[in-house]
């Protein structure tokens, strides 16, 4: 392998736009980009500008009929057909959306080719991790679901175990969907409990189907769980089954939308916790996955305090490069930031939380705790079909 590692990147992503008053406010991904260059992590990255993902690209999960009516959509939003989910609250119809989406869907998809050609040991693409959208149907701000393209270009290429780690606040449905009978894929989302958050799925009990079945693994987390719990779950049940599985790929999502300002879900996690699961995600790809590492944005919608900080944390890490957390924020991004948003930029990179404190599962179970309550819920389910003791 080459040991560099490759950053996705066309500026024509932040064309991504549902509009004004929208969550999914594209200047995240533009505020991101500009923090990775103001530490100059630009020249220690590869960056790339890959393709769109073509239509036999999307149709390995995407129905054709459903791609059409993007494309549709896209010429004419406001003939935009909802019952394809497009032209919704969540999902507005706009202008070039086909395009954009197919843009961000290609990022993943060449990311995903790199690393498994061996052009890079690790690929990140902070636009992607788009994981809502299903065969059928835009969902949650997703229009096509670039992870689930990404894992079914890896298959077409031959892989036979790929691992889809997902620590967003809300469930990966879509790439759990698209794999859910399938055994090459382990799905895994860490997510806020579908009793109070969107999309209302992901139970301890959704394990997968047929051949597939114990390849989808839920941690349906309470809302308020903060940074101790939330890593001790993620530690309680990734590592062991990526050790059982040895995935050929590891692939993660990072939604940002976990963090205790997120105006959109429920739980208590800092950006110094984000840090610390992605140095997680990272040692476990060299530990079990060969160092092939593909690491995708997804949720955040505090665009300015926290998602540039996160996802600039995982380039960093991705590249070698981490940045301590005490470590200043440099001046003239937080210049942008003000001149482009009006709001004051985050002035170091740690929510003053950096080394989070956690204990292991090995260090016992507590019945009265409702983390650990959700933790074993999910090894119950799990474990035993893959043949771990839960």
């Amino acid at each position: 392998m080459s040991g560099r590692a490759q950053l996705m990147w066309d500026e024509a992503v932040t064309g991504y736009d549902f509009g004004p008053g929208h969550p999914m406010d594209p200047v995240r991904l533009a505020l991101t980009r500009s923090l990775v260059n103001a530490f100059g992590l630009d020249r220690a990255v590869d960056v790339v500008a890959a393709k769109p993902a073509g239509e036999s690209t999307l149709r390995l999960v995407h129905r054709e009929d459903y791609v059409e009516a993007v494309k549709a959509a896209s010429a004419e939003p406001a003939a935009a057909d909802q019952s394809y989910g497009l032209g919704t609250v969540d999902d507005p119809a706009f202008a070039g959306m086909h395009e954009v989406a197919a843009l961000i869907a290609g990022q993943t998809v060449a990311a995903a080719e790199a690393v498994w050609r061996g052009d890079a040991d690790h690929a990140v693409n902070f636009a992607g991790g788009l994981h809502h959208a299903m065969p059928g149907a835009a969902s949650g701000f997703c229009v096509y679901n670039d992870p689930a393209l990404a894992i079914a270009r890896l298959l077409e290429l031959g892989a036979e175990r790929i691992a889809y780690v997902d620590v967003d606040v809300h469930h990966g449905d879509g790439v759990q969907a698209a794999f859910w009978e399938d055994p090459r894929v382990l799905t895994i989302s860490l997510h806020e409990h579908p009793r109070t958050l969107f999309p209302q799925t992901g139970w301890p009990e959704e394990t997968g189907a047929g051949a597939g079945e114990g390849a989808a693994v839920n941690v349906a987390l309470p809302a308020g769980t903060g940074d101790a719990g939330w890593v001790r779950a993620f530690h309680a049940v990734v590592p062991e089954l990526l050790a059982d599985f040895r995935p050929q790929v590891l692939v993660t999502q990072h939604g940002a939308d976990t963090h205790f300002e997120d105006p959109l879900a429920h739980l208590a996690v800092s950006l110094d916790a984000q840090r610390a699961v992605q140095v997680a995600c990272h040692e476990l790809a060299h530990e079990y996955a060969g160092g092939k590492w593909v690491a995708l944005g997804g949720g955040g919608y505090e665009v300015v305090d926290v998602v540039p900080r996160s996802w600039t944390h995982l380039v960093a890490i991705a590249a070698g490069r981490e940045i301590e957390p005490e470590t200043l924020v440099p001046e003239g991004w937080r210049q942008e930031v003000f001149a482009r948003t009006r709001q004051l930029g985050p002035g170091r990179m740690t929510d003053g939380r950096w080394p989070v404190g956690w204990a292991s599962w090995d260090a016992g179970y507590d019945p009265a705790d409702r983390l650990d309550q959700a933790v074993l819920a999910t090894r119950r389910s799990v474990f035993p079909l893959r043949g771990l003791l839960a």
